[in-house]
């Protein structure tokens, strides 16, 4: 085999050859590829009897085991078998011919085998497609990306009409693979976007096409070609046999079934559509063939009613799938620029109008349209996004949707996505700028009775009668209020007011119902000279609030002047950090202070009649020393720790006064006290003596070893026998634990124990 990280078109491969010498071959080569007959796929018939189920069992198994040995095959057979195997290809397309999809009659299984074997060929076909759409498969297996367009493009291994039936069959649960899928196809080979462009005229020709069959004329076939003269000749709907009417609604389910699946997983499909006008001639076949179709199926009488039912619930889907697929265009197109705020957005904006505008005169698609996908939720979003959009346009639009369900018979649902429409403050508002608000949702009307005209855009919810709640600000509102009492100078304000809420502040309407006489039922009670409201007093805030600043020097709530000096926003300007440290002001304030507290000064009260000596002021001496005197002042307390109780006390030595006798006895007394003493300890010695300090502490050790239980510390021996002798397991472990704690001591922590000392400032800086 060929070197690894090599693409497959470039490897080379050597294999015996049919005279048993070897031959170099490329990888891909038609030699390479394997025998093996794939066999095509064959539908089960709907009156499918036992031995029709056992042969569409055993054909079935046959597919799954042909395509479980292909995507077993390594990369470079697996390619060679797909680009040089007829059968295989053959095999494929059968199955995306014939394969059922989701709404045919004879979908269902007969059995549980055969249910079990139909998801096991779907799934067998689904994973070979996926593997011939990729070309990397790891960094080992891969075709280089021009090479791998090449090849499928040029073998026929997808095309457009391959990839709808791909996202008719397998779109279901697989659309983001499938979305990877033909991205990638598309963006290997960019030719396919060329066949894309051819194909939708194509697809186009479906409309025309029914059109024809049903009798019916198309505007967009008229136009391209003259009409034959055996057209009158052609049967309708309404004369074509029973079986023709089923063929052609099947036609046209799976069609827009098909064409809505490929646009939902690959939406940039939608521009190449969208070039080929599809929106105008989608709506224009929707707008002819739908109704007549509908008023077929009432008619006519069908000998099966469940074969009747299922073309109804097919006509059904394919307008859903009509609408949906123009909502997808619309969306791709325009929308979804709009919503990412990309560049030339009002381009897109404009377009979308335009669209809109077009669907006008199709009352029934447009009616259809709505009630899947709100118009007025789009204008919504326009209006929202752009302000200065034209409102006279948006109301027109959404005129021509209200008029397109009166014209179709049908009653517009009350949702609570109605959309209530801003209306500018005109030249009958003096001196107010208009401006375009966002819009609210409205409650449903009361009594369910839907609005019409300009009352179905100006309608607001109920807000009660009072005034209270305004939208607008103080100055908008009081300039409303002029503008309708220069005409109406009779008229209170709280009435005016009530009734600009209730209009959603346009004067103008207001002044029209007013004169009309046609003011809602919640107004006509109301007084018509009723005064504004009074406006409701809060408390003053700052008469009421607490704080623990009040009334400090620069509480400018109560101060009018304040010390401007003293306040300053970051440093002072030419004040510098060491000016800062240097200024001691506060010491010297603070310094007349702590004098008051030099001088203590007892003041003794004598009374009349009394002299001093009788209070001991005169024999008082400050200079006197009283740290001898036998005075006990407290000693004798019954305190419970008294100096008494607790030790006598005793003259020091050296301030007795002994004479010569004295001193003989307690030499005497000492020198059979120091013979008791050993070692002539001297309790008043500050540092004891070293060798009894050590005797004491191995005193202590002996005491400790002879305790029960107590197992002495081994000594460590890390240096071992002689090298070439071997050594014994304490030795191993003495210096496994040596090296892992010779970190604790020694000099490894120096830094750590320096900074120590210098931290105890026992090291000088």
């Amino acid at each position: 085999m060929a070197c690894a990280r090599v693409p497959l078109d470039e490897q080379q491969v050597t294999e015996p050859g049919p005279l048993g010498k070897d031959r170099t071959l490329p990888a891909l080569h038609p030699e390479r590829k394997e025998e093996r007959y794939f066999v095509p796929y064959k539908p089960l018939p709907e009156d499918s009897s036992a031995a029709k189920a056992e042969e569409f069992l055993e054909n079935t198994r046959f597919i799954t085991e042909d395509l479980e040995w292909l995507l077993a095959l390594p990369h470079d057979k697996f390619w060679c078998q797909v680009v040089f195997d007829e059968s295989l290809q053959r095999c494929l397309d059968s199955y995306l011919h014939h394969a059922p999809r989701g709404l045919d009659i004879g979908a269902l299984p007969s059995s549980p085998a055969v249910a079990e074997m139909q998801r096991s060929v779907h799934r067998m076909v689904f994973l070979t497609f996926l593997r011939m759409a990729t070309h990397k498969e790891s960094k080992e297996n891969f075709i280089t990306p021009v090479v791998f367009g090449e090849i499928i493009y040029d073998n026929f291994l997808f095309d457009i009409p391959k990839i709808l039936d791909l996202c008719m069959l397998f779109g279901k649960g697989n659309s983001q693979l499938l979305h990877k899928m033909i991205e990638n196809i598309f963006t290997q080979q960019p030719s396919y976007y060329n066949d894309l462009d051819e194909t939708v005229p194509t697809v186009l020709e479906v409309f025309d096409t029914i059109l024809g069959r049903c009798g019916l004329q198309c505007e967009g076939a008229v136009a391209m070609e003259p009409m034959k003269l055996n057209a009158h000749k052609q049967p309708t709907a309404m004369t074509m046999s029973q079986q023709e009417l089923v063929d052609i609604i099947l036609y046209l389910c799976d069609s827009t079934t098909t064409i809505h699946a490929f646009l939902d997983i690959f939406p940039a499909a939608c521009s190449s559509f969208h070039s080929h006008s599809f929106l105008d001639r989608l709506t224009s076949f929707y707008e002819t063939a739908v109704p007549d179709l509908e008023k077929v199926l009432r008619k006519r009488n069908f000998d099966d009613k469940g074969l009747h039912d299922d073309v109804w619930k097919r006509l059904s889907h394919s307008c859903r799938k009509m609408v949906e697929t123009a909502h997808l265009v619309l969306h791709h197109i325009c929308l979804q620029p709009i919503l990412e705020g990309g560049e030339n957005m009002q381009s897109f904006a404009e377009e979308l109008l335009q669209h809109f505008t077009s669907f006008l005169p199709e009352k029934r698609f447009l009616s259809d349209y709505d009630e899947q996908f709100p118009i007025a939720d789009d204008i919504s979003l326009l209006q929202q996004a752009f302000p200065v959009i034209d409102e006279t346009r948006t109301s027109y639009l959404l005129e021509g949707v209200q008029s397109a369900w009166d014209s179709v018979g049908r009653r517009k649902p009350q949702s609570h996505n109605q959309l209530r429409a801003s209306s500018a403050f005109d030249g009958a508002v003096a001196g107010a700028s208009s401006s375009a608000g966002f819009h609210e949702v409205r409650e449903p009307a009361e009594g369910g009775e839907s609005l019409r005209g300009a009352e179905a855009m100006l309608d607001v919810p109920r807000k009660g009668n009072n005034g209270a709640v305004c939208d607008v600000s103080e100055a908008e509102l009081e300039s409303l209020l002029t503008c309708i009492r220069d005409l109406l100078p009779d008229l209170g304000e709280g009435f005016l007011m009530a009734c600009l809420q209730e209009y959603n502040y346009n004067s103008e309407l207001v002044i029209n119902n007013i004169l009309e006489d046609r003011l809602a039922p919640n107004l006509d009670k109301l007084d018509r000279a009723m005064p504004r409201p009074v406006k409701e007093e809060l408390p003053d805030l700052l008469g009421t609030r607490s704080n623990v600043f009040d009334d400090d020097e620069f509480d400018i709530f109560r101060r009018d002047q304040v010390d401007m000096s003293r306040i300053w926003k970051g440093r002072r300007k030419g004040e510098n950090a060491r000016e800062m440290l240097d200024d001691k002001q506060h010491i010297a304030e603070q310094k007349a202070r702590y004098q008051s507290y030099e001088t203590v000064v007892d003041v003794v009260e004598v009374e009349p009649g009394e002299s001093a000596a009788s209070y001991g002021l005169e024999d008082y001496d400050d200079e006197y020393d009283d740290t001898y005197d036998m005075n006990q002042v407290g000693a004798n307390d019954l305190d419970g720790d008294s100096l008494l109780n607790r030790r006598p006390f005793t003259v020091p030595q050296v301030l007795r006064k002994v004479n010569k006798h004295e001193e003989v006895e307690e030499g005497e007394d000492e020198d059979e006290e120091e013979e008791s003493i050993p070692n002539n300890v001297n309790r008043d010695q500050f540092v004891q003596d070293p060798a009894l300090l050590r005797e004491r502490a191995e005193a202590r050790r002996a005491a400790m070893q002879q305790r029960k239980g107590f197992r002495p510390e081994r000594t460590s021996n890390v240096a071992g026998r002689p090298k070439g002798q071997g050594q014994t397991t304490e030795t191993f472990l003495d210096r496994r634990k040596k090296e892992a704690n010779k970190s604790r001591g020694a000099n490894h922590n120096r830094r750590n124990m320096a900074d120590r000392k210098r931290n105890k400032g026992m090291i000088p800086s």
